[in-house]
């Protein structure tokens, strides 16, 4: 397939291309830094600058993983303009440019988050389950309204909602890394709260599964179908190194430090994957372990 990347230079971004290339498709990466783009994502991939510059050949799918970092600054009124821009505002000027193309894309796959859920407790959250009354769940419930207009033009759209990606090359992972390997890891608040984590292969096959799949619309949990509390999550990755994780850093005082942003690190989201599962997806990796996910070869 000729495929449209939208954030393809992002950590998840630079290996799905690695992925597509492997399986023979032909690449665009649209990137405000198209210089980079070669270097980033593949010597194959082509770049583009702009959606002004939409090629005259027709893509036959577009995956929308463009947004600006959601965690990198407290959420002032700006920074909010900023972050649903990039991710509303950035996917109604794609759908658009679908729409002006003489033939729009047979499928759109576009993030989502499962930030959409909000703060839960311990119930479990499947894809029926409707968007928090708070800041993240309004912004991934209208990013994801923006994606669905695409099905007005005759485009199968499916919804990323993905959890914690987990791989010691990117991501939460190698952001936490450093700190665990000092013996320096904390358990977050109380830790009850439930963790939906994902490996990045599976990430990766349940993206390319639901590119392939005429079939599949809609909205999908990207998640392993067993979450974890923060407190297990904390002890697994401390006990795989070798390392104590005896600190804790109070919910109060991450809530002072970061404001709203700490619910990134204090929600409880216990998804389940039952929308993938229904497809027949099977997992690689339905449970944590630690030990064979930073093996040298996972």
């Amino acid at each position: 397939m000729r495929i449209l990347i939208t954030g393809g230079t992002g950590f998840l971004g630079r290996a799905l291309c690695r992925a597509l290339l492997d399986g023979g498709h032909a690449l665009t990466v649209l990137s405000r830094r198209p210089d980079s783009v070669r270097r980033l994502c593949g010597a194959a991939v082509t770049p583009l600058a702009a959606l002004e510059a939409w090629p005259s050949e027709p893509f036959d799918a577009v995956v929308n993983l463009a947004g600006a970092p959601i965690a990198a600054r407290r959420w002032s009124a700006d920074r909010r303009a900023v972050l649903r821009a990039s991710r509303v505002a950035a996917t109604e000027r794609l759908v658009a440019a679908c729409a002006r193309a003489g033939h729009p894309p047979a499928v759109l796959l576009s993030a989502s988050a499962i930030g959409l859920y909000g703060d839960r407790g311990d119930a479990w959250l499947g894809e029926d389950e409707p968007a928090a009354d708070d800041f993240l769940g309004g912004l991934c419930r209208d990013w994801e309204a923006a994606a669905q207009a695409a099905g007005a033009l005759g485009t199968r759209v499916c919804l990323l909602r993905t959890g914690l990606v987990l791989h010691p090359s990117g991501g939460l992972l190698r952001m936490l890394l450093p700190a665990f390997r000092l013996g320096l890891g904390a358990r977050l608040g109380n830790g009850r709260h439930w963790q939906s984590w994902i490996h990045l292969e599976d990430w990766l096959g349940l993206t390319l599964r639901l590119l392939a799949d005429g079939r599949a619309e809609g909205a999908f949990n990207l998640t392993a179908p067993e979450p974890v509390t923060q407190a297990a999550f904390t002890a697994a990755l401390a006990g795989a190194l070798r390392r104590p994780a005896w600190a804790v850093a109070p919910a109060g005082l991450l809530r002072a430090l970061l404001g709203e942003r700490a619910q990134l690190l204090l929600a409880s989201q216990r998804c389940t994957p039952r929308r993938a599962v229904a497809a027949g997806y099977r997992f690689r990796h339905p449970r944590l372990e630690f030990g064979k996910l930073l093996a040298p070869n996972s």
